[in-house]
């Protein structure tokens, strides 16, 4: 049976619009890390590096070699975790300049895939269709731990209110913000969607106050 993340995830990526507290296990993911303003140029080029890669992997699996508790599976959607730069942090006033900002942009990968598997497709891939952010990709386990995620409908510009809904949840649960570093699931393409139909989860971590 295929592996579909919106049938057999849903409690990871298909949230309401509404708060809730989940703890989300250690996962695979293809990573890398840049900054700047993701309106810019070069910001696609990290989400295209990340596909042609996470695809290749997917095709070759499907095509073997053997490898143990493989079954066929959708790719997963890109996600992001954004942070401002140490500079701006100094003088911050809850205002944004995109060109502050810093991010790791991931693609999760199925359980099954191996490190080893994984540096086959960057060389493979490379050879293909080569890039120099191909050698900024990293195959890493992240765990977040206890989070607050909801789903945001909307322009990237309003999550700002999603995150005041989310933070006033926190507080009623007994819970506290750790920083203002958050997640972004992006579930809707920003290119093809109307901003203010794309669908984004948002997600941060918490602790008990």
């Amino acid at each position: 049976m295929k592996q579909e993340w919106r049938k057999r995830e849903k409690i990871v990526y298909l949230p309401k619009n509404e708060p809730e507290v989940i703890d989300i296990p250690e996962f695979k993911f293809l990573t890398i890390k840049g900054e700047g303003n993701p309106n810019s140029d070069i910001f696609s080029e990290y989400i295209s590096v990340l596909y042609s890669l996470s695809y290749a992997i997917k095709m070759n699996l499907k095509k073997g070699p053997e490898i143990n508790g493989y079954v066929d599976y959708t790719v997963y959607p890109l996600e992001g975790v954004w942070d401002i730069n140490e500079e701006a942090k100094k003088t911050y006033d809850g205002t944004l300049d995109k060109n502050d900002l810093i991010f790791t942009l991931m693609i999760r990968q199925p359980d099954f895939v191996e490190e080893e598997f994984v540096q086959k497709m960057m060389i493979q891939t490379k050879n293909k269709k080569p890039h120099r952010l191909f050698d900024h990709i990293k195959f890493e386990c992240i765990k977040e731990g206890k989070c607050i995620q909801m789903m945001h409908i909307g322009s990237y510009d309003n999550e700002h209110k999603s995150f005041r809904i989310m933070e006033t949840f926190a507080q009623k649960k007994g819970l506290t913000r750790l920083s203002k570093v958050h997640r972004e699931i992006y579930l809707t393409d920003f290119r093809r969607v109307a901003a203010e139909k794309l669908k984004t989860v948002l997600r941060f971590k918490v602790a008990f106050l």
